[in-house]
């Protein structure tokens, strides 16, 4: 992560009165190896993922760990009929991160945030704007910060 990309987290997250708490960590090959890394359990690992709108405007959707996008119901809460995942490249451009450290917090472009329900009531780890690291933070205090959409957004993932 860069400075300006570390500084833009650490202000943002202190300008929202956002308690987070940053842990380095090994890189992992799997949801389940990664929270046994960090101690937790996989559905309190949050994959922050950028979205992107017909419109052209951008989102971001907080996804507890073992569940994935429901487009319908996503397109449902957001009022929209059409919406998809860009490369990564428009990600970062989009966010100010880079895919696999994505976070709400210190992203570029104001993006609203839709979360899903499950996180509610949660301390659950999250990108942390760079590799090697994950952010812990109160899912209801990360919601509110951000004035996030808080609804069903998921289905679970299938199992392989």
């Amino acid at each position: 992560m860069t400075t300006d990309a570390s500084t833009r987290f650490d202000a943002d997250a202190a300008a929202r009165g956002l308690r987070v708490d940053v842990v380095e960590r090994p890189a992992a090959n799997s949801l389940h190896e990664a929270a046994e890394l960090l101690g937790i359990e996989p559905g309190d690992i949050v994959k922050t993922l950028v979205v992107k709108r017909h419109d052209g405007g951008f989102l971001l959707a907080l996804v507890p760990g073992g569940r994935s996008i429901a487009w319908k119901k996503l397109r449902t809460v957001v009022g929209v009929n059409k919406l998809s995942m860009p490369d990564a490249g428009t990600a970062l451009e989009a966010s100010g991160y880079e895919r696999g450290t994505i976070t709400p917090i210190g992203a570029t472009g104001d993006l609203p945030v839709y979360a899903d329900e499950r996180i509610a009531g949660r301390r659950v780890a999250l990108g942390a704007g760079r590799h090697g690291a994950s952010a812990f933070v109160d899912a209801d205090d990360l919601v509110a910060a951000y004035d996030a959409t808080l609804a069903d957004i998921t289905d679970e993932e299938p199992v392989r």
